[in-house]
């Protein structure tokens, strides 16, 4: 399990680091992601809601929603309420300007939370999303309880995250551009140079592929899958209660 922390020096837990950190990046986050990923991880983003879509939820959950890329484009399922919650108010900021702008307010709500202690009840939502979210979890199982916990019966839950290339030319591709050139970007336009540095680290050390399916298997989820995305620089991981 992962336990590279943003801030090496710091004695804050890594909770507390990952929301200094990214409260510090949010007026640059939307742009360096697009930048990061050439724009590919606006297509993943409507694989997920294509997934979701099938199962037809009228309420869904959007973990570490960030400033709510996915949660808008979850507006598109015909749900009629959609929740996203993060812990970092400067990204939820960015989200709520982001979703006013659509004239969503009255679909999607913007909550201040902890995912590894979430304020709602058993068996809440329909269906649960975390997009890149899961390897910032301070404790990995921890929070796919709280989510298996807020997830209703028959509810789909769905995983979009950085993987690792396993075959050649990719994985070498990969880890060269993860090594020097991301941080690199990071470096230049971002006010926080560390940040894309445990952004890279972090999606190295965590687990993916099948290593995932386990963990999930594990916490009770049953369904699962996993759908490689651009020769394994991402999966979609898809799982039901």
């Amino acid at each position: 399990m992962s336990k590279i922390k943003p801030y090496k020096n710091s004695d804050l837990g890594k909770k507390e680091q990952v929301t200094k950190m990214f409260d510090t990046i949010s007026g640059d986050y939307d742009g360096l992601n697009r930048v990061i990923s050439f724009g590919i991880d606006i297509k993943w983003r409507k694989k997920v809601v294509k997934i979701v879509k099938e199962s037809t939820p009228d309420t869904i959950l959007d973990i570490a929603t960030g400033t709510g890329d996915l949660a808008i484009n979850l507006a598109e399922t015909n749900a009629t309420k959609i929740v996203g919650l993060d812990i970092s108010s400067g990204m939820l900021e960015v989200g709520k300007e982001k979703i006013e702008k659509k004239s969503l307010e009255s679909k999607i709500e913007m909550v201040l939370g902890d995912s590894e202690n979430m304020p709602f009840e058993d068996n809440s939502f329909d269906a649960i999303t975390v997009a890149f979210g899961v390897r910032n979890f301070e404790t990995l199982e921890n929070g796919l309880k709280e989510i298996f916990r807020v997830l209703k019966p028959n509810g789909t839950f769905v995983i979009l995250e950085t993987s690792i290339p396993s075959k050649t030319p990719y994985k070498q591709g990969y880890k060269f551009y993860t090594k020097h050139i991301l941080p690199l970007i990071g470096k230049l336009f971002s006010k926080d140079r560390s940040a894309y540095k445990y952004l890279c680290e972090s999606a190295s050390v965590f687990p993916y592929g099948e290593d995932l399916n386990n963990i999930l298997r594990k916490i009770g989820f049953i369904n699962v899958e996993d759908f490689p995305q651009t020769f394994g620089v991402a999966t979609i991981y898809k799982s039901s209660k």
